[in-house]
């Protein structure tokens, strides 16, 4: 039996509508119950569904307020997620598998369920209620059949007829098909295109449901996106700013489907509307709008364009080959603007090859890093809770040894290199570290803990003995936080020092108010922070440039998720020719 066959001459959109408007909710779950040939005895209970997420919640007819949701902050950049992977953000805390009467609740994980079950095949045809019942009872944990089956009906993109006999199945025999078990069939539809089920999936879940959670509206706005209906997922787009900050998934699927059809003015609206509410895009909706972007000429678009590469600058953003590649042919298709785009490698001196421009130094002047230092000192040392994790007795304490030793050439974070190399002691990475930067008599401070003078088995008292005869150290307690200790013995040492450590120190950057001043800590680090042994030395910035006339970005040949120091050795020179008049 086919999903919804008793509303396809009328459509069970226009159908959902009329129950809204004019019949109680008792009345749609019947209807609903009828699209699936549910026996009358078991239409009552026929929308009792149990939700897997506190944000999906039951329509209450008194009304409630909805919920807040959280912001992402993280810097995370991500290639475009796979449909089955949309449904792992689906919360399963309190998922009940509707699959028959009486099944017992279970906490199901999305990773064990993948793993194990991964490789069993889905049904090539629709199946009747004697068979799934055979499958189910042959399956070794029947009360995940259901789930399993789902998910590898997403995995293998099983025809869409193949779901919806399994639906009718679970209906038939439950009187209810859980929300979970919907949101998953949703996805199939949403994989394989099939918008009009996409709509009417979404009707349904409207009716019982005030608020669905994050991983349904991503499928939801994701699957009409990709479609020829595109403009609908701007209106549930609107519709889930009403109930929460849409997630940035929900953004970048609307600003791509904008960028497909040309719509570049909408789509540059909606990525600062994203911006503004702290979402964080990822290069894959940017890569869109220097892709669809070609060829137009355009002054405000190209000055959103411009303010894109300017937002590398800002956040110390690589981009990829691919995405290099799709920059340097905008460049190049700016009607009358003649741009050239060249590879190349910097020399050390900072100079490019191409066009002999010279890129900005990395030292700041005297006068930024005074104020730099002075504004650290004050709003991140002295401002924020650096003594939540040490005491004022103990800080002050360092300052004076600080102050007794000035200055230092080199501040190492003595726990954080301990474990650059997990398979070696801890005193030995760090004793490898001391040995490699006490060359040429720099003055080193080894930042430690107490625990490190006690012998034991990764910290061997004649090495520790060894290491303080090259280098000062200061033994914080074990619970200290010690990256207010770093950035103040090394900015008070003077310009010279540089620290060594893997952690980013984003939350301090972030303790800084204004973007200036943020800009002029992220130049200072990237100028004096050390995290391989020998850390390669450059005299110029390895950030995005520009003088108007040229620009030079810099990027790495394959894209990495996590955030790194390692700054590319690549560089993509653009420069405007003008031609003689």
């Amino acid at each position: 039996m086919a999903l919804f066959s008793q509303t396809s001459q009328q459509g069970l959109q226009a159908l959902l509508w009329k129950c809204r408007m004019f019949w109680p909710v008792s009345r749609c779950q019947q209807l609903f119950a009828v699209s699936f040939g549910i026996p009358s005895r078991e239409k009552v209970s026929c929308f009792s569904f149990v939700t897997s997420s506190s944000t999906a919640l039951p329509v209450d007819p008194k009304g409630a307020d909805a919920f807040p949701t959280k912001k992402r902050s993280e810097v995370v950049y991500e290639e475009e997620k796979g449909w089955d992977e949309e449904t792992k953000q689906i919360p399963e805390e309190k998922l009940r598998l509707s699959s028959s009467a009486g099944a017992p609740k279970k906490r199901i994980s999305h990773i064990s369920l993948r793993h194990k079950f991964a490789k069993v095949q889905p049904p090539e045809k629709p199946l009747q209620a004697e068979e799934w019942n055979r499958l189910r009872e042959s399956f070794p944990s029947p009360e995940i059949f259901e789930e399993v089956m789902f998910n590898n009906m997403i995995r293998y993109n099983s025809p869409i007829d193949v779901a919806k006999s399994l639906l009718t199945h679970v209906a038939k025999s439950n009187g209810d098909i859980g929300y979970n078990l919907l949101v998953k069939y949703l996805a199939l539809c949403a994989q394989q295109g099939k918008t009009s089920e996409i709509c009417d999936v979404y009707d349904i879940l409207k009716i019982r449901f005030k608020i669905l959670e994050s991983g349904a509206y991503n499928v939801i706005v994701r699957g009409l996106s990709n479609s020829d209906q595109w403009r609908k997922a701007l209106t549930i787009l609107e519709e889930i700013k009403m109930a929460m900050i849409p997630s940035r998934a929900n953004y970048e699927s609307c600003i791509k489907a904008a960028c497909r059809h040309q719509e570049m003015t909408l789509a540059c609206e909606l990525y600062r509307e994203m911006l503004a509410k702290d979402l964080v895009p990822t290069l894959d909706v940017l890569q869109a709008f220097f892709d669809y972007s070609r060829g137009m000429k355009d002054p405000e678009l190209q000055k959103e364009l411009f303010d894109v590469l300017l937002y590398f600058r800002e956040n110390q953003i690589y981009p990829h080959k691919t995405l290099m590649r799709s920059i340097k042919l905008w460049f190049e298709s700016i009607p009358g603007e003649n741009w050239r785009g060249h590879l190349t490698n910097i020399t050390n001196s900072g100079q490019c090859p191409v066009c002999s421009h010279q890129l900005e130094d990395s030292e700041l002047s005297k006068e930024e890093y005074n104020n730099l230092s002075e504004r650290i000192i004050r709003d991140v040392i002295h401002g924020t809770d650096t003594f939540r994790k040490t005491s004022p007795q103990e800080f002050e304490a360092f300052q004076t040894f600080v102050e007794n030793r000035l200055p230092f050439d080199i501040v190492i974070d003595g726990l954080n290199v301990s474990h650059i190399k997990p398979r070696k002691l801890q005193c030995e990475n760090l004793f490898e570290a001391v040995n490699c930067l006490a060359k040429n008599n720099a003055r080193l401070l080894v930042l430690g803990r107490k625990h490190m003078l006690v012998n034991s088995s990764n910290w061997k008292r004649e090495i520790m003995k060894e290491m303080q005869n090259k280098a000062d150290f200061f033994f914080a307690e074990n619970i200290s936080e010690d990256d207010a200790f770093l950035l103040y013995a090394t900015l008070r040492s003077g310009k010279h020092c540089k620290f060594v450590t893997r952690d980013f120190l984003r939350d301090h950057k972030a303790c800084l108010s204004d973007s200036l001043t943020r800009h002029l800590f992220r130049k200072w680090q990237r100028g004096h922070q050390i995290v391989l042994f020998p850390s390669p030395a450059f005299s110029y910035d390895c950030v995005v440039q520009t003088t108007g006339d040229t620009w030079h970005i810099p990027y790495k040949d394959a894209y990495e998720e996590k955030y790194s120091y390692r700054v590319p050795r690549k560089w993509l020179c653009l420069h405007r020719k003008y031609r003689r008049v």
